[in-house]
């Protein structure tokens, strides 16, 4: 369904079995879409501070906390295999709703969690419901955004999950400094967003026509048509450094405060963990203008300028300096990964885009939970300044890569064109849709 189609249907919809509905206009279910989608990440962001917490509350070993992280990122890692292109048969809606669902009652086992256990039964949970929504939120926001919002619509979907991962932690953070009952004001909060954005998604148009195969396109796969696959394959190394990043920020962070800069603070833990991805949303929205492939180049050098600064700084033991690296490679997260899905989107037909939104975040989440987990195991065997130096240096590389790739294929693209047009051109930064089949210009 395009853009021009939802416009029209602003106050009625027709859903699966064919019955008419009131729905909201669509300018609003694109707002209200994309702040549910913010605080579906939110809920993610929110329990690096917490976690901490609650360990000291109740004792739990340091493995189980790797537990708990790791948890999340395993469950939303098979969820994005296995529901991601749901949605683009069955409709955006009935997964967003099932997921924001999900997401209520995992934000409730954390109200009601009485020890470590529960605590990672809810977020596994949390992990299944942010696998299962992010590709159906991805592809329904740009479905949703009036025609006059369509680039507003690309931004916002590259840049909704790192704001929300941002926010989270700020707000966890102040409220373990500043409450002593932060985790039950925390995660009733969150259950209230993601009620709220479940409200929204019912009452929102659907923008997805019903196909055949929503049984197979259970089985397990992140695909990626052709039209799109060398732009996903030159993408994917930035993709790696940029969410490696932020998976030091957010999953060593704290520690890195505690142990290396000797300071025990919620608001220094939550203010930390939030400056690279809110450095990261930030820079999605200023660089949207930025030809894709260009932005991505340009954020795999900062990444790779920013991770150096993270590694001097905790050699330094300068809390300034480790937070400013984060800001600078935040920068380039955002840029790479607002990039990446610029450069995708345009190249696959609508009944595509989930499949592709799930490829795309299987990467990054992949690129974020493992190496969380590795490190948990390797600081008892190297120390928290060798697992984090050794952390950076990974990350580097990646975006070494990844700028490297940006660079030989707008190389290859120049080249191509040279024959026909007896000059160099700038590289691809438009493709038009004819008779269906998208193509660049």
């Amino acid at each position: 369904m395009t853009a021009e189609n939802v416009e029209a249907a602003t106050v009625a919809s027709v859903d699966a079995l064919g019955r008419r509905r009131l729905a909201l206009p669509a300018g609003v279910a694109f707002a209200g879409t994309s702040a549910a989608f913010a605080g579906l990440y939110l809920a993610a962001g929110a329990p690096t501070p917490i976690l901490l917490l609650l360990q000291q509350r109740w004792g739990f070993p340091s493995w189980a906390l790797t537990v708990a992280f790791a948890s999340y990122a395993i469950t939303l890692i098979a969820a994005l295999l296995v529901t991601g292109r749901l949605s683009d048969h069955i409709g955006r809606r009935p997964v967003i709703i099932a997921a924001l669902a999900v997401q209520v009652l995992a934000m409730l086992g954390f109200v009601f969690a009485t020890n470590v256990g529960w605590v990672i039964v809810a977020r596994s949970l949390q992990g299944l419901a942010t696998g299962m929504a992010t590709s159906a939120f991805t592809a329904a926001i740009i479905e949703l955004a009036p025609s006059r919002f369509a680039r507003l619509a690309s931004i916002v979907t590259g840049t909704a999950a790192v704001a929300g991962l941002a926010l989270g932690a700020l707000f966890a953070g102040l409220a373990v400094q500043f409450s002593t009952s932060a985790d039950g004001i925390v995660f009733v909060a969150l259950a209230v967003v993601a009620a709220l954005g479940l409200l929204v998604a019912v009452a929102s148009p659907e923008t997805s026509s019903v196909r055949a195969g929503a049984v197979r396109s259970l089985v397990p796969q992140a695909s990626v048509p052709r039209s799109a696959r060398g732009a996903f394959v030159a993408a994917t190394p930035a993709i790696v450094g940029a969410w490696m990043l932020a998976a030091l920020f957010l999953g060593l962070g704290p520690s890195v405060v505690l142990d290396v800069f000797h300071i025990n603070s919620g608001a220094v833990d939550g203010a930390t963990a939030f400056a690279e991805p809110a450095a990261a949303a930030l820079a999605g929205f200023v660089l949207g203008g930025m030809v894709a492939r260009k932005a991505i180049a340009f954020g795999a050098l900062a990444v790779l300028l920013g991770t150096a600064i993270v590694v001097a700084g905790v050699f330094a033991a300068s809390l300034m300096l480790f937070v400013a690296g984060g800001v600078v490679a935040g920068v380039g997260f955002g840029a790479i990964f607002s990039g990446a899905l610029r450069a995708v989107t345009p190249l696959v037909l609508p009944h595509e885009r989930a499949g592709v939104f799930a490829a795309v975040f299987t990467v990054a989440y992949l690129s974020f939970g493992l190496p969380a987990m590795v490190s948990g195991l390797l600081i008892g065997w190297f120390g928290l300044t060798g697992t984090v130096v050794g952390f950076g240096v990974a990350v580097m590389l990646a975006a070494a890569v990844g700028l490297a790739a940006q660079m030989r294929a707008t190389s290859r693209e120049r080249a191509a064109r040279r024959p026909a047009t007896g000059v160099d051109a700038a590289p691809c930064s438009l493709v038009v849709v004819t008779a269906g089949v998208p193509t660049a210009r």
